[in-house]
């Protein structure tokens, strides 16, 4: 499938986006955290100084992932190395996330272990724009990404859920310019019976019903109560509640998010960014463009002697789209092309959800390996904690990643003193089959059991050999004491 792109209308988009992204940030910013409706007006801060916002900062990181390891093989182990290296907050889930990396436990189980509260909180879904600029017009490319980033510190919650939603409304949006269009692009990619769906359903069953929007807020604040403030399903509805009640109009849509309170600077910058792709900048007030300017200012970047990130939102919408063309190499079945013609798209399937069962057909305490032969997928039967005497159920389920060749795969634990795992030391990985679209797979279950005393660290070694192939499968069991 192949969509062509006219470079300046898609350029004019991109730049929307990261413009209205700016413009949000700053003016919601200073009421972050605001528990009351709130009656503002417009920017509050000095003409031509945007604020700082960890909602672009993150997203310069993963530009810079991007352009250093290419987007085939980009994996959230991968953008989990660059949190460690160069994003500084250790608030909420972002300090949970590195926290757990730090102890070795990788994505997505990462982003469960310790997280009961802060993994259905905002953290994600307010750095999905460069999946989603990226993948113009392609709502499962960008949603794979997205769960990538997401799940590292929000694991398979309510703070994913809100990221694959407002990724593939926001992908979408290059080539759908309707609201109500895009939401129910959204909502397909996300199960039906999350929070983050459900938020969504009650905000559009008040505006249908002719409900003023201030009811509405309320009404989003109490179906939220029990999981608290800051969390995703209010504040993704705000930002929605924004553009509808707002008309799509950019300034009344933006104050009437702003206005609704809570994490205000990030569903005010999402609001911006959406308008943003669907208008592109004639659609964004041209007071607002040049109250705000063209600089990025940065907060939550380790910048170090060797920055490497733009400064400026003309940079940051040049860079994007130098990398497009290769993002979209990386899906199959889907490639970009960007000229001086105008747009053609053949779009993909913007309503499926084949996809996106598939990110969240896995349990929550998992987290993926590269074998070199192949890949795997790594299931605990609960949260990885033990103590003494204890047991844990774990399941290997390996990914072959040659067609039709079926395999042997022999199993080794090396485990701490006075630790025991029973199961198979040996299983058979069948061939795959091109007519049902499957690569080899196999898998195993085990149960691990501690000894007498455990470790604040509990570190088991797996090997996993396929004979025959140069490979050899190394990847740890963490167990915390």
């Amino acid at each position: 499938m192949i969509m062509n792109f006219n470079k300046a209308e898609l350029r004019d988009k991109i730049h929307g986006c990261w413009i209205g992204k700016n413009i949000g940030g700053t003016m919601g910013g200073p009421f972050e955290g605001t528990k009351e409706l709130l009656d503002i007006k417009g920017y509050t801060t000095p003409k031509g100084e945007p604020l700082p916002n960890d909602d672009l900062d993150l997203q310069l990181v993963w530009l810079r992932a991007l352009e250093e390891m290419g987007p085939y093989n980009l994996t959230a182990l991968d953008l989990g190395e660059y949190w460690i290296s160069y994003i500084v907050p250790h608030w909420a889930e972002y300090g949970i996330g590195k926290a757990n990396l730090r102890a070795g436990i990788q994505p997505p189980l990462c982003g469960a272990v310790n997280n009961d509260y802060w993994k259905n909180s905002n953290g994600a879904w307010i750095r999905t724009e460069i999946w989603a600029c990226l993948n113009p017009g392609n709502p499962d490319a960008a949603i794979k990404y997205a769960f990538k980033d997401a799940c590292i510190d929000h694991g398979i919650g309510e703070g994913t859920y809100a990221a694959v939603f407002v990724a593939a409304l926001e992908s979408a949006a290059f080539v759908e310019s309707d609201i109500r269009k895009l939401i129910d692009i959204g909502l397909a990619k996300i199960p039906a019976d999350c929070r983050m769906a459900k938020a969504i359903k009650l905000l559009l069953d008040n505006y249908d019903n002719g409900v003023d929007w201030v009811t509405t807020r309320n009404d989003l604040v109490k179906q939220s109560e029990d999981i608290g403030w800051f969390q995703a399903p209010a504040n993704v509805a705000f930002a929605i509640l924004g553009i509808l009640y707002g008309e799509g109009d950019f300034k009344k849509s933006m104050i009437t998010a702003i206005n609704c309170g809570d994490d205000t600077d990030c569903t005010a910058a999402t609001v911006g960014s959406i308008l943003g792709i669907i208008n592109g900048t004639a659609g964004i007030p041209t007071d607002w463009q040049e109250y705000i300017g063209d600089k990025i200012i940065t907060i939550s970047i380790n910048m170090g002697c060797d920055p490497r990130y733009p400064l400026t939102i003309t940079d940051l919408t040049d860079r994007v789209m130098k990398l497009i063309p290769s993002a979209g190499a990386a899906i199959r079945n889907y490639a970009v092309t960007i000229t001086d013609e105008p747009t053609s798209t053949t779009t993909p399937p913007l309503y499926g959800d084949l996809e996106a069962k598939r990110l969240f057909e896995r349990s929550e305490y998992s987290f993926d390996v590269n074998l070199g032969f192949g890949n795997a997928v790594v299931s605990y039967d609960k949260c990885p904690k033990i103590q003494p005497g204890e047991s844990i159920g774990v399941n290997i389920r390996v990914f072959g990643r040659f067609w039709a060749i079926p395999e042997n795969l022999s199993v080794r634990f090396i485990t701490p003193d006075g630790f025991t795992v029973s199961g198979p030391r040996a299983f058979y990985m069948e061939a795959g089959s091109m007519s049902n679209d499957y690569y080899p797979k196999s898998s195993a279950d085990y149960v691990i059991t501690a000894g007498e005393t455990t470790e604040a660290l509990n570190r088991i070694i797996v090997e996993i050999v396929c004979p025959g192939r140069p490979s050899v499968g190394l990847f740890e069991l963490i167990l915390l004491g």
